[in-house]
């Protein structure tokens, strides 16, 4: 159940990464709402990874939290905010990918 909930986490993550852009974007109010969404953003995925890591080797936890946050930013990053999908931003995006699945597999 903590994996689900450190996955559920490093979402927040991306949330509070795209908010961070759009407010970026926005200009008067509107940017104040994201910023607000930002701050909700991070106070969900702080607390979700405080609770996985109840039970979760913190180290692995961490790598893992950042890592879903690292791929699930990118690719926000490259569809929403149209960012350039370069063959060696995906080829490292995968490899990270790997690597989090790695650090899951061999994780007591």
């Amino acid at each position: 159940m903590n994996w689900i909930i450190l996955i559920i986490a490093g979402l927040f993550e991306v949330g509070f990464a795209f908010c961070l852009g759009k407010a970026k974007e926005a200009q008067g109010m509107a940017s104040n709402y994201w910023l607000g969404g930002f701050l909700l953003c991070l106070t969900i995925s702080m607390v979700l990874l405080y609770k996985a890591t109840q039970t979760l080797p913190i180290g692995t936890a961490y790598a893992v939290w950042t890592g879903v946050g690292a791929v699930g930013t990118v690719l926000v990053g490259i569809f929403i905010f149209k960012e350039p999908a370069t063959f060696w931003r995906l080829f490292f995006i995968t490899t990270l990918i790997a690597s989090i699945v790695g650090l899951k597999v061999v994780s007591h």
